[in-house]
């Protein structure tokens, strides 16, 4: 038979053994589409295909990145039932060829037609192509009777697709069995190799937190120079910030004095049409302002979307090749899916702590921490923050050190080929990004802890700790704001807090978890309503202009809504000390016991506190890189320097009352920066609901446990008026409006009279020893399986029962080690494939056929797919309470819980995606 034409212009080779790579996407669909149309075997070569390292790939028209549980409208109920099992549609006929063209190399393919059945068996039984995820568990000196009896009862795994999710169970026995065998050696190589293996998570963890800080570095320069470049340029040196170019006075902070080495838009302007001096205040300067501002912004947007879309991620590791959204061509050959389709996400977009929240939770994105969103993450960000719109860098730099920790772990098989061992990186380099961003080491550790990280042992608390050190320590020498201090908005107090001062910092604290509630009720509703839900939708580009015209028309209010969000933190924390000429852009009141002095600065705080609170709700979620954090802390901080105001003008006013009685006479005693402090600690509490890590990062911004019980009662106050006025933070909201799978440990659920038969999916195919499987019928299960979404699915192997009543758990397989088995006996269509389990005994065998009447199959048998199969998955009763099946998705990290009866009959099985709509629908009922 000559060779299919498409299948012919793709050039490779065939699967090399048992250490082989996952195949090509498209040589994976052609060959399982085309199972049945070999008269003889052929073998057909693989591509190359491109990972998340490489170039961008073709973006396939109509696709879907991965698929999610049903989840509704917030609290608009429009299911009657709580769970309803999706039925899989029928088979549809299957296209051998596509419309479109494949690019490959010139030099055509070359293989022979003339393998006989023979050789090609005997060819793939020596060499069973299996995923490299898995490889380093075979032991090619070994022979299968010493493989160890773990690995073949879990069995081999394959790659993991995007938005499935990870099997916390199994590489957890992988990497038990890969340090067992490490402890195995006596040698001093063996030993020397121990040593290293032990050492390893040390070693990574150090140059992650060295570049974290180095490119955090890099991108404060990069933001602060085009920040300033849009006001002007420095003549003695073009490089250099407006800070860097102008000296400095006595107290760092204040650049409102004149600069004569900084020049001005509207002063070149002038000096073009010899007009005179232009000034900052003039249009022209507006103007200039306005125009680089949407340049900055737009080009970070361009960016963003043109190439970190999920669509150009397209990987080996993608499996679900049969799922009609691999069909190039367009054509949707199977019938709609009761569950909707994930549309494009961009990369780059936002604060990415939903996406890494959801990433260490167990669940795989595939590219969102590889090098080009790296670039693209450091890049977009300082373009974004400079153009003045109401962001922050913060969060991004949480992304940005995941993305390294990610690309610097995968240099060793130790966590390339095994994700759950990867997130333990992945946490201690969240902690160096919060470092970086905060010169927070230790709240750092505690932020991974509390807001990020899913599984985090004593073990990856002592990395986090140490990587965040490293990162704080080399910013600090790498000095990025040119003050000997890590961020530019660390201060210190000289001043000691009184009692009746508690009063209005819980005061603050009602304030901030009122305003954070409200924020992100309405950030959620703008997001989904208004960005969601009009043409803005389909012209990101065009939402980031308009956002950014916006923003530089309303910051002409105030000239705080002007500055960059860290220069207004910076001057609204600070101490007005007396005597000093900094007045820190006049936030200084310099007669508190006028009232038309502080009328005037409490308005152009208020004014400024309005617009910044405005401009984050339509900010926040816009398609470039994009924090939350110094943009609320801006809007407490102001909020928190008007109350200080408030209170310092009730001092000027009435200086015997008894409630100043402490200040004994010292009309400093109200330090306005220090409400500013904890103002903003409650703002941001209120936001992300962080408690004890807020509280941390914000006594090592002050080099002080002085101010300790204010920020951690405001803190706590904002937390607890937050929760009631709204049950989820800002991240959580993103989470379910992105419907990103993520599984909340944290949250209580109230099961009322609720069963596991509720949630127990009855209708998922099964596989049945007892019957005539062969490589076709099993390719016609996955296609079912893929068309009807359940990509993150498998199939449970059953055998009857002893008595005939009632069928038994043999094992189970997911989809893709199906499929990748598939593929390598694609030409064998009609013959049949056999499961089994491993026991000495074969009196024990539950392989139906083989207990009944056939001799135990050799273990190379291609044909076998026992070696995929998982031999002991859990199992629980259908009577269990559902807190007990909870527990076994978030302590065991179970990726699919079969559920049998009180005789141990079969009865279904739950998954974790099932088990995500069903805690949907449930809290959506409560």
């Amino acid at each position: 038979m000559p060779n299919s034409p498409l299948l012919a212009t793709i050039q490779s080779d065939p699967p090399s053994g048992l250490l082989s790579d996952p195949s090509d996407t498209d040589y994976r669909r052609q060959r399982l589409q085309q199972i049945g149309s070999y008269p003889s075997p052929t073998p057909i070569a693989q591509n190359q295909a491109d990972d998340e390292t490489t170039a961008l790939c073709a973006v396939p028209s109509g696709t879907g990145y991965g698929t999610l549980p049903i989840v509704r409208p917030r609290r608009a109920r429009t299911q009657p039932s709580l769970w309803i099992a999706p039925r899989r549609p029928t088979l549809p006929s299957l296209p051998i060829t596509r419309s479109g063209t494949i690019s490959v190399p010139d030099s055509p393919s070359a293989f022979s037609t003339t393998f006989t059945q023979s050789t090609h068996h005997r060819r793939i039984s020596q060499q069973r192509p299996i995923s490299a995820y898995d490889a380093h568990l075979v032991n090619a000196n070994a022979d299968a009777a010493e493989t160890d009896i773990n690995i073949r009862t879990n069995g081999f795994r394959v790659w993991y697709s995007s938005f499935t999710s990870i099997d916390w169970l199994h590489d957890s026995i992988k990497d038990s069995v890969r340090f067992a065998r490490l402890r195995r050696g006596k040698s001093i190589r063996s030993r020397v190799r121990l040593v290293f293996d032990k050492s390893l998570g040390w070693i990574i963890v150090t140059v992650v937190g060295f570049l974290t800080a180095v490119v955090a570095f890099l991108v404060v320069r990069a933001e602060q120079w085009l920040f300033d470049v849009k006001q002007g340029y420095c003549k003695t040196a073009l490089w250099h910030a407006r800070h860097l170019c102008c000296p400095r006075p006595d107290e760092y902070g204040s650049l409102d004095g004149y600069c004569p080495a900084w020049r001005t838009w509207s002063d070149v302007f002038a000096s073009w049409t010899g007009s005179g001096s232009g000034g900052e205040d003039s249009v022209v300067q507006y103007l200039a302002l306005t125009v680089i501002a949407i340049v900055l912004a737009s080009t970070s947007s361009l960016l963003t979307i043109n190439l970190t879309a999920s669509t150009s991620f397209i990987t080996r590791k993608e499996s679900g090749v049969l799922s009609p959204d691999f069909d190039k061509s367009g054509e949707q050959n199977a019938p709609s899916s009761s569950q909707p389709k994930r549309g494009v996400i961009y990369y780059a977009a936002g604060s990415g702590i939903p996406e890494i929240k959801t990433i260490l939770s167990g669940f795989v994105i595939h590219g969102y921490l590889g090098g080009r969103v790296l670039f693209i993450k450091a890049l977009g960000l300082a373009l974004s923050v400079s153009s003045g719109l109401s962001l922050g860098k913060e969060g991004p730099f949480v992304h940005i050190a995941s993305c390294i920790g990610n690309i610097v772990s995968r240099y060793h098989t130790k966590y390339e080929n095994n994700e759950a061992k990867r997130r333990e990186i992945l946490s201690a380099a969240c902690a160096a990004g919060v470092a970086v961003a905060f010169g927070a080491p230790i709240g750092g550790t505690l932020f991974s802890l509390e807001e990020v990280s899913y599984f985090f042992p004593p073990k990856v608390m002592w990395r986090s700790f140490f990587c965040a050190m490293i990162a704080a320590v080399t910013l600090r020498f790498l000095n990025p704001f040119g003050t000997g201090k890590v961020v530019l908005f660390q201060v210190t107090y000289d001043k000691d807090w009184h009692a009746y001062e508690l009063i209005f910092f819980i005061l603050l604290g009602v304030l901030g978890g009122v305003y954070g509630a409200y924020f992100s009720k309405l950030n959620y509703r703008w997001s989904r309503d208004v960005r969601g839900g009009t043409w803005l939708k389909a012209h990101p580009v065009a939402e980031v202009i308009l956002v950014t015209l916006v923003t530089t028309v309303l910051c002409l209010s105030s000239p705080y809504a002007r500055m960059g969000g860290t220069d207004l933190v910076y001057n609204l924390f600070s101490e007005c000390r007396t005597g000093s000429k900094n007045t820190h852009f006049n936030l200084c009141v310099l007669d508190p016991s006028n009232f038309d002095h502080v009328w005037s600065v409490v308005r152009a705080i208020l004014v400024a506190m309005i617009v910044k609170g405005f401009l984050t709700i339509i900010t926040f979620g816009i398609k470039l890189p994009a924090g939350i954090f110094i943009p609320t802390l801006g809007v407490g901080a102001c909020a928190g320097r008007i109350v200080g105001i408030a209170v310092q003008w009730l001092q000027y006013h009435y200086p015997n009352s008894i409630v100043f009685d402490v200040c004994k006479g010292d009309m400093d005693c109200v330090v306005p920066g220090l409400y500013a402090m904890v103002g903003a600690a409650a703002a941001l509490s209120g936001v992300t609901r962080t408690t004890v890590s807020l509280s941390v990062i914000m006594f090592e911004l002050t080099d002080t446990l002085t101010y300790a019980v204010p920020v951690m009662l405001s803190v706590l106050v904002a937390k607890t008026v937050a929760d009631a006025l709204e049950p989820k933070g800002i991240y959580d909201l993103v989470i379910e409006l992105s419907q990103l799978p993520y599984l909340d440990a944290k949250h209580e659920y109230l099961w009322s009279n609720l069963s596991i038969k509720e949630v127990t999916d009855r209708d998922v195919d099964v596989i049945r020893v007892d019957q005539h499987n062969t490589v076709e019928s099993l390719r016609d299960q996955l296609q079912s399986l893929l068309n009807a979404e359940h990509d993150d699915g498998g199939f449970p192997i059953l055998r009857p029962g002893r008595d005939e009543d009632g069928l038994r758990m043999v094992g189970y397989i997911g989809a893709s080690e199906l499929e990748h088995a598939l593929v390598v006996v694609a030409e064998r269509a009609t013959q049949e494939v056999r499961f089994h389990t491993t026991y000495a005994d074969e009196e024990l065998a539950t392989s139906y056929s083989t207990w009944v009447e056939e001799p135990r199959q050799s273990e190379d048998d291609p044909f076998d797919f026992s070696v995929y199969m998982d031999q002991a998955p859990l199992m629980i009763q259908s009577n269990s309470p559902l807190e007990l099946l909870h527990q076994f998705f978030v302590k065991l990290g179970a990726r699919y819980v079969i559920v049998t009866d009180t005789d141990g009959d079969y009865e279904g099985v739950i998954n974790k995606k099932t088990w995500l709509a069903f805690l949907s629908e449930l809290e959506e009922k409560s």
